[in-house]
């Protein structure tokens, strides 16, 4: 059986914490979120960011930039009216959740991306 360090389960939970956490406030806020719940998410990025492996750090870079593209330019989309912003479904407006998750995301991996990579920068410069 394998062992786990505690280092990764802290950082796999702070990761599912705030993804989870991410999607519930885009669905139920649309826009208007509450600034405390924005810290603590941004505090779980960068818990998140701070518990990546040395030997994850490559897939973990590559993925948070993939995400943080997709969620800029989905949220570019939207607010230039070119996507889904007018479609509603059963009264919901769709395009304003999905613009408000992908805000979201936005403050929970920005501060990940930007631990791990100046974390792998220093890693780098050390001689």
């Amino acid at each position: 059986m394998a062992i786990k360090s505690r280092e990764s389960s802290v950082g796999a939970w702070a990761f599912l914490i705030g993804i989870i956490l991410a999607i519930i406030v885009g669905i139920f806020t649309r826009g208007s979120i509450d600034p405390f719940i924005l810290i603590v998410i941004i505090i779980l990025g960068l818990i998140v960011g701070y518990f990546v492996a040395e030997k994850d750090v490559q897939t973990f870079l590559f993925a948070s930039v993939a995400t943080l593209l997709a969620s800029f330019t989905g949220i570019q989309g939207f607010a230039t009216n070119v996507s889904l912003i007018g479609i509603t479904v059963s009264g919901i407006e769709v395009g304003k959740i999905m613009a408000s998750v992908l805000g979201v995301l936005l403050f929970l991996f920005v501060p990940a991306t930007i631990v791990v990579a100046v974390k792998t920068v220093f890693s780098i410069a050390k001689v």
